[in-house]
Formats: C-alpha cells, structure tokens, sequence
C-alpha cells in the first residue's frame, strides 16, 4: 500500500494531466490573443506611416524641402503655387498656446481641489461631470465658438474678425481641459498617503502639503496629462475649422483669421483637388509635418515621466 501511494504522489492521474494540458492551451491560446491585439497598434501605426510616406514623398519631387520650410506664404493653388507650411503651423502653434492657456490652470485648480480638498460626495459629482464634458462632440464646440463665444469676445476686444483664433482656442481649452484635470488628478490621487501624514505631522497646512508635497511628487503624471492635451489641442480639427476660418495667414494676432494644418486638411478633403496633383499631395505633407510634431511631443512626454517619475514602495 505505501507503494501505491508513492506512485500517486509521484504520477498524477490522467484526468489531472487532461486538466492540465487543456489548462496550457487556454493560456496558449489568451496569449496569442494578447500579442495580436499588441501588434494591431503596431501595425496601424506602420500602416499610418506608410500611406503618409508615401505620397509626402511624391510631393517633396515636385517641391523642394527648402521651399516647403522656407517660404513664408501658404497658396498651394494655380501653376505658380507657394508652399511655405509656416503659416499654418503657426495658427496651429497659436490656438494650441490659447487653449493650454486656458485648459492648464483651470484644469491643475480642478486637480488639486478633487485630489486635496473636495469630499468624496463633491468628488463623486465633479469628476464625472468633467469626464462627460471630453464626451461632447467636437463640431458641437465649434458651433459653440462661432455662434456663441466670437459675439462675446467681438463685443469685448475691438477688430475681432468674425473667424479668429482667440475664440477657437478658448473653446479648445475648454474642450481639452477634462484631460488636464483627470489625468492630474489621477496622479495626484496616487501620492502615498503617508507623505501627506508626514507633512501635516511636521505642522504644514493642507495647501502647503498640496503644493508643496504632492504637486511636486506627481509631476510625471501632470506633465504628461499636458503633453497629451496639447497633443488633443494640435490635432484638433472640426473646432477650428468652424472658429479660426480657412485663410493661411502668418501671423501671431490672436484677432484675425487663421487656417491651421487640421483646418486645411479638412478644406483639400472635401473634393477640390484631383487625385494624384501637388494639390492633393499636399494633404500628405502636412499631415506628415503634423505627425512628426505630436510624435515629437509623445517622446518628450515619455522621456519626462521615466526621468522624473516618483517610485514609492
């Protein structure tokens, strides 16, 4: 008997191995799963990459580089088109600027009071508000900025054109201020409790410990809810569209019309270019040139939170 016993011990059961073997291949089956829904994005993004390529790279046969970043004045129509891309990375930069200005203080205010100051009833309120506001449909702000936000403004500051940057980039603050104030508070929220019981214990206030402690100890996580609504503000497209108007201008006045690189994007789109034409081929190269900037931005963010990321046991 002590035998036998042995051997079970030693040799499982056929219906263990069974149960086991089926075990092993459900996990074999879950991880190949995994990996291919990883390897969409990659291949999304190779996808991406190529169909842009592609074309910007018959467009820069036609037009030099040194032409396409060095003229000053956008007009790619006609025979004796101008591609010079600065005029409207430079509306774009701007309304972007407008909205950060807007979205980032009010935004970090609405963290720290959720994170530091606001009951868990107040939270439980404020916070999904917030949330439902980045649920609202782009082209909804833009009418919002046209009808509503210009007439405001124009009664208010003199020589605003009726499609200007200042109120597109207001409303696109506002637009973008959720994922300013989530994120933030998300990373704040994750601040150990025991620095704050460390800072209240050495006799600071509760606006001291939020400044002062757990500001500074999430600020990975609050740079890179920045980044990533600037990264929103720069690919923006139905708000200025509708708002900031369709004339490429260079120029830094918040109060006149302005055409950012969405904004042409959407105009060539609508059908006036034939396909193969410099016209068309334009869409690629700007889209090229706004791909390389929020890229640009996406490593700056990652290099940022893995270098000044706060690690706590």
């Amino acid at each position: 008997m002590a035998i036998d016993t042995n051997i079970r011990e030693h040799y499982p059961q056929r219906g263990t191995l069974g149960r086991n073997a089926a075990r092993d291949l459900r996990e074999r089956i879950i991880h190949g799963v995994l990996i291919a829904a990883a390897a969409v994005s990659i291949l999304t993004t190779l996808g991406i990459l190529v169909s842009l390529t592609s074309e910007a790279v018959a467009f820069f046969r036609d037009v030099s580089p040194a032409q396409f970043f060095g003229d000053t004045r956008w007009s790619p129509r006609g025979s004796n088109g101008r591609f010079g891309i600065w005029p409207l990375i430079s509306a774009t930069l701007v309304t972007s600027f407008i909205a950060l200005l807007i979205a980032v203080p009010l935004g970090l205010l609405a963290a720290v009071y959720l994170s530091e100051f606001a009951s868990r009833r107040a939270r439980d309120i404020i916070k999904p508000a917030l949330e439902v506001l980045a649920g609202v449909p782009t082209v909804v702000f833009g009418f919002f900025a046209l009808l509503f936000v210009t007439p405001l403004i124009r009664d208010i500051i003199p020589g605003v054109s009726i499609f200007n940057a200042l109120s597109a980039g207001i409303v696109m603050g506002i637009a973008i201020l959720p994922l300013v104030s989530s994120l933030s508070e998300d990373a704040m929220s994750s601040v150990p409790l025991a620095l704050r019981e460390g800072a209240y214990g050495l006799g600071a206030t509760r606006f001291e410990v939020a400044t002062s402690v757990v500001f500074p100890a999430a600020l990975s996580g609050i740079v890179a809810s920045i980044i990533l609504a600037l990264s929103r503000a720069i690919g923006e497209t139905m708000i200025v569209a509708l708002a900031a108007g369709q004339l490429p201008k260079l120029t830094a006045d918040p109060r006149e019309q302005m055409q950012t690189m969405t904004s042409y994007i959407v105009q060539v789109s609508q059908g006036e270019a034939s396909v193969g034409s410099v016209q068309y081929q334009t869409i690629f190269a700007v889209g090229t040139t706004l791909f390389v900037l929020t890229f640009i931005m996406n490593l700056f963010s990652f290099w940022f939170v893995r270098r000044f990321r706060e690690v706590y046991d």
